[in-house]
């Protein structure tokens, strides 16, 4: 029997219009390896932004109820071209009950049971899910399981990534995020080093509080001197940073070069031969991303993306990851949030442009059923 609910759709016309709106849906009846989850519970997360708000001018956009419409800017509209005229779900995870199935082994075990999942269209009262990508939760509560595996599989998969590449500590801007403090708890579980950069001295001590012990702060007239510190007590020579834009990134290039150079023996024209790797997952700054010509050429950046990460390390990896998650959702991977708002609260002028915000320790948890 097939479900009808209410869900999200985002779509952006060529002129630049973006339309974000909740609309009625009949539900399809699950086959195969499908399940049907009742959703009860999905996070705002960044990387749900990217098609939720993007750029938008959302100061002026026109709100009415369970819907607004705003104005995309170029060059992001033009950016997003492949994306002009088609109507998408949004919600990358989500937690709640399955309440049908298709008719494989695996999808009928599930039924009945609250789960976690990667649907991609979480903002939603119902959605379809592949049973294969859906995590059990036991006694846990849909809000413990809703945020179980963005950030959690992430910060896994930096460590498990950086073992991959026969590193033995890490750097880490915008550190005082949720999926930073995680990545904190999991190297010292781990025995990795562990450099964390924040802006706020209130994040410094947040994070000192968690037992990091490297915490740089970048807001800091000694910024660079403290970055150079802790490079050369850990050797952290290989980074992640969600920023994107600006600077992060060539700060920290500039930092590992600077250790680099201070431990040569001989003088280089070409700078030092360590070996400097830095990934950016993400866009906090939608800026561009500025490099300068002061780390040599001993340096790497690249792109992280979890999905193409979680297809390279195997299911072997991602099965001993995700049990790690489950094992410990309530407390190395606990997830706090400032607000609940149901679908038709999330689309308000107030919530909107305040998750759009991306603030440390202020995400949003929908509820779709209110």
């Amino acid at each position: 029997m097939s479900a009808t609910g209410k869900q999200l759709f985002t779509t952006l016309e060529s002129d630049g219009t973006l339309t974000v709106e909740i609309e009625d849906v009949t539900f399809p009846d699950p086959t195969g390896n499908q399940v049907l989850v009742k959703m009860e519970a999905a996070p705002i997360n960044p990387s749900d932004l990217a098609i939720l708000t993007g750029a938008a001018d959302l100061e002026n956009a026109d709100y009415s109820p369970g819907k607004y419409v705003a104005t995309m800017p170029e060059p992001f509209n033009t950016g997003s071209k492949a994306r002009h005229g088609q109507k998408l779900p949004a919600g990358n995870e989500g937690a709640g009950t399955v309440v049908a199935t298709g008719d494989s082994d695996m999808a009928k075990a599930l039924d009945g049971q609250r789960v976690a999942c990667v649907p991609g269209n979480a903002y939603s009262q119902y959605c379809i899910a592949d049973a294969a990508m859906c995590l059990p939760l036991g006694d846990h509560s849909a809000e413990d399981g809703a945020s179980a595996f963005v950030n959690p599989m992430t910060a896994l998969g930096f460590v498990e990534n950086a073992k991959m590449d026969g590193q033995n500590a890490i750097v880490h801007t915008a550190a005082a995020s949720n999926l930073g403090q995680m990545l904190i708890k999991i190297c010292q579980e781990d025995g990795l080093e562990l450099v964390n950069i924040v802006r706020k001295a209130e994040h410094v001590e947040l994070l000192k509080g968690l037992g990091a012990t490297h915490v740089v702060n970048s807001s800091d007239d000694d910024f660079m001197d403290q970055l150079r510190k802790a490079i050369d007590e850990t050797d952290a020579f290989y980074g992640f940073d969600p920023i994107g834009g600006g600077q992060a990134t060539d700060n920290v290039f500039k930092a590992m070069e600077q250790v680099a150079v201070g431990k040569m023996t001989e003088y280089s024209r070409y700078g030092s031969d360590q070996a400097k790797r830095m990934f950016i997952y993400g866009r906090l700054d939608l800026g561009p991303t500025i490099l300068t010509p002061s780390y040599g050429f001993g340096w790497t950046l690249s792109g992280w993306l979890l999905t193409p990460f979680l297809q390279q390390a195997g299911m072997e990896t991602v099965m001993r990851m995700r049990q790690r998650v489950l094992d410990s959702l309530t407390t190395t991977f606990a997830s706090s949030y400032k607000k609940r708002v149901n679908l038709e609260e999330m689309l308000t002028k107030d919530a909107v442009t305040d998750y759009r915000a991306m603030k440390t320790g202020e995400k949003y948890l929908v509820t779709p059923w209110g």
